[in-house]
C-alpha cells in the first residue's frame, strides 16, 4: 500500500495574512529580495492588505521582529530576509549563525513557519547574484516556501484531529 502524501502545492486556499521582516543592513540586496518575495505572494493571489512588513536594523535582529510577529497569531508564516556579506573579521560568522539559529527557533517555537531568505555570502556579486528576478532571486524562493508551508503544516495538524475524533488513542503528553 502507497504511502498517504500530504499534499501541499494545493492553491486552492491562498492562506490569510503573511509577515516579511526585513533587514535594511545591505540594503540594496534585502530591497531586491523583498521585491522578489512580494512578487511570488502576488502571483499566488496574496493581496497587499495581508502582506505585513516589518523593517530591521540588521540580520541579527530579525529573529526578535520574527518572534513578535509570529506571537500576534496574526500571520500564517514569516519570510525572514537579509543579507549577510563576509567582511574582513569573524562578524560575519557571528551573525550568520545568530540569524540562522533565531529564525529556526521562533518557527519551532511557536509552530510558525519561519521561512529562510537571508544571504550569507562571501561577497557582493554573490549577493546580487542571488537576488536577480524569478528564478534567481531568494526572497521569491522564500515567499514560495512559505505558501507552501502555510497550506502544508495545518494539513498535519488536522491528521491529529481526525484520529483523535475517529477513536485513535490521544498523543502521548509530556506533561
Amino acid at each position: 500500500m502507497p504511502p498517504n502524501i500530504i499534499p501541499s502545492d494545493d492553491d486552492s486556499r491562498v492562506p490569510r495574512h503573511y509577515g516579511i521582516v526585513v533587514a535594511r543592513f545591505n540594503e540594496l540586496i534585502t530591497n531586491r529580495l523583498l521585491d522578489g518575495a512580494l512578487s511570488a505572494l502576488r502571483e499566488h493571489g496574496v493581496p497587499d492588505d495581508a502582506i505585513d512588513v516589518a523593517y530591521v536594523p540588521g540580520s541579527f535582529e530579525i529573529g526578535p521582529a520574527a518572534l513578535a510577529m509570529a506571537e500576534t497569531k496574526h500571520v500564517e508564516a514569516i519570510i525572514c530576509i537579509g543579507a549577510v556579506i563576509r567582511g574582513e573579521t569573524a562578524h560575519f560568522d557571528y551573525v550568520s549563525m545568530a540569524v540562522t539559529q533565531a529564525v529556526t527557533r521562533v518557527s519551532l517555537d511557536t509552530g510558525v513557519p519561519c521561512l529562510f531568505g537571508v544571504l550569507t555570502t562571501d561577497t557582493m556579486e554573490q549577493a546580487l547574484a542571488r537576488s536577480g528576478g524569478p528564478g534567481a532571486n531568494r526572497g521569491y524562493d522564500a515567499a514560495l516556501g512559505a505558501l507552501e508551508m502555510a497550506r502544508l503544516l495545518p494539513r498535519i495538524r488536522s491528521m491529529r484531529h481526525r484520529k483523535h475524533a475517529a477513536g485513535a488513542n490521544p498523543p502521548h503528553s509530556t506533561d
